[in-house]
């Protein structure tokens, strides 16, 4: 389990060195996600149209290390945007990975962009 988490790594604005184009915006479910590929990572890309935002983290669940994340609730933790995970609800801070349950380690997350009509995701790798 340990090798799986240890691929994902919370990338800031300030440290992206390759933005990589994912899909156009029209793509994306709204208030919803879709897995992405990068490498050999999963990340799941939200569209947070009700918050007019977008967020993007690792695809696993730490719990219990199912790819699942994108498929996950959307919500909010007053005012702060989180995931839960469809599997056992298990919920995430979309700005900083921080487990809000209080009971797992935080999930790596990564910047998001729109230009031109499609979404781009923040690396620093």
């Amino acid at each position: 389990m340990e090798a799986i988490l240890s691929k994902y790594k919370t990338t800031t604005l300030n440290d992206v060195n390759i933005w990589f184009k994912v899909t156009a915006v029209k793509e994306f479910p709204e208030n919803g996600g879709l897995c992405v590929k990068y490498k050999d990572k999963q990340i799941a890309v939200y569209n947070f149209s009700r918050k007019n935002k977008w967020y993007a983290c690792q695809n696993a669940c730490p719990h219990k290390m199912e790819m699942v994340l994108s498929r996950g609730m959307l919500g909010d933790d007053h005012g702060a945007p989180k995931i839960a995970c469809p599997m056992h609800k298990k919920t995430f801070s979309l700005e900083t990975g921080e487990n809000l349950n209080g009971d797992l380690e935080a999930i790596s997350t990564y910047p998001v962009k729109i230009e031109n009509g499609y979404v781009f995701i923040g690396f620093s790798e």
